[in-house]
């Protein structure tokens, strides 16, 4: 008896196993509204956490409006490579080798990205510039490689789209030569200009489905789990804030309180604007994912404050610029995230809930900007942003339960648009 497994492979599973490793991209349009996010992508988001990582421990050693500028420029820079990467494989990557073989390409340069991130806005600038080139020329390909299958009525938006990778390409590559006061600029430029694009792109294509993007629960996910990665900062300031201060009663209470501040965040984002589509159009859909920006902005900020916070556990007043970035951040993080609801499907169908939410958000934003300015104590600083979050959330569960709409926060339902369920 022939054993069937022990024979050679023949030409035919040689040709099978190509089709397999180098299937062409998905097209435009080719939506898979039932992918999950896979474990490549997660896989690849921890790449980011280290990017990301290293940018925040800069701006912790260097509050100072310089500083925060500096650090919001590079974040900007990152963010823009993630939303490259993130927005590729969700339209157009496949579970095969091809696929595969091109994110631990990218994966690999952000490895090598990270090393000079921290000091990007000085001495390493060039190097940093040198290795997001070769990350933007990677993602240009892919992106060219969809265009030459694309069907005519997509012609028109990916070929705006190829053209502006190509111009980033050549204006890193360019900043690269510039001294650092310069090169901040140009990537400053090249970071407005993006989500300039973005917007544009999508008030083009609100009337029609030319853009290409469809918002799925799998893009609601990868976009949820980068506000997971900035929130991990949280704890790592706060781990670092008291790795470096004296371990006494003080110094440990005074974290655990900037704790608070985090899981705050979390409760707010994940009730009320995480795991829920934007209401489908170009438009609504850019400015939720544009949305997310200046909220990974503002939670990474208040990471970065929380070591400064710790290590003056002591004090009898929070030092200027760590009071400032951490208010503020508070502050930037309900601003923004009072924008990024009002592009939910969910705005419209509870706007008993949302539109009182976003007074509330403004006036607590602004709250938390007073107190910043009065710079209490690092535990009572701390104490009060985890409380104006609380009144925040709590205002939203109160409203939600009372205005008879039969939806509570917690556990959204999937479909159409992501909201949450009946309480029972």
């Amino acid at each position: 008896m022939t054993d069937e497994s022990a024979r050679p492979a023949g030409p035919g599973a040689v040709s099978r196993f190509r089709g397999w490793f180098w299937r062409p991209p998905r097209a435009h349009g080719e939506i898979d509204a039932e992918r999950r996010v896979s474990f490549l992508e997660l896989f690849s988001d921890l790449v980011y956490v280290v990017v990301i990582s290293q940018a925040a421990r800069q701006l912790a050693g260097h509050l100072s409006l310089r500083g925060y500028a500096e650090f919001v420029v590079i974040f900007g820079v990152i963010w823009i490579a993630w939303a490259n990467g993130t927005l590729y494989y969700e339209l157009h990557g496949r579970e095969d080798g091809r696929t595969r073989t091109f994110v631990f390409i990218q994966m690999a340069i952000l490895a090598l990205l990270a090393v000079f991130t921290g000091d990007a806005a000085g001495d390493s600038g060039m190097a940093f510039a040198v290795v997001y080139v070769a990350f933007l020329a990677v993602m240009t390909w892919l992106w060219y490689a969809v265009r030459r299958q694309d069907r005519p009525e997509y012609m028109a938006i990916t070929a705006r789209y190829l053209a502006a990778m190509a111009v980033s390409v050549v204006v890193i590559a360019a900043s690269a030569l510039l001294p650092a006061d310069a090169r901040l600029i140009v990537w400053a430029a090249f970071v407005v200009g993006w989500l300039a694009l973005m917007l544009y792109l999508g008030w083009q294509s609100r009337h029609r489905t030319t853009m290409g993007i469809v918002p799925t629960d799998s893009m609601v996910e990868r976009f949820d789990l980068l506000v997971i990665i900035v929130l991990g900062e949280v704890v790592v300031g706060v781990v670092n804030g008291m790795s470096a201060a004296d371990h006494d009663p003080v110094t440990f209470a005074t974290g655990f309180v900037a704790l608070l501040v985090g899981f705050g965040l979390w409760w707010i984002f994940f009730d009320f604007a995480g795991r829920r589509q934007p209401r489908p159009g170009g438009l609504a859909v850019n400015v939720w994912m544009e949305g997310h920006l200046p909220i990974a902005i503002a939670i990474v900020g208040a990471g970065a404050a929380m070591v400064g916070l710790i290590e003056h556990a002591h004090d009898p007043r929070t030092p200027a610029g760590t009071a400032w970035l951490l208010a503020g951040s508070v502050a930037m993080a309900l601003l923004a995230l009072g924008v990024t609801t009002r592009s939910l499907a969910d705005y419209e169908r509870h706007a008993a809930l949302y539109r009182p939410l976003t007074l509330v958000m403004v006036v607590a934003a602004l709250i938390a900007l007073v107190v910043g300015w009065w710079q209490p104590a690092p535990w009572l600083l701390a104490l009060a942003m985890a409380a104006i979050l609380a009144v925040v959330w709590l205002f939203a569960v109160v409203r939600f339960l009372g205005i008879g709409t039969g939806v509570a926060p917690g556990e959204p339902r999937h479909g159409s648009a992501v909201g949450p369920p009946s309480p029972g």
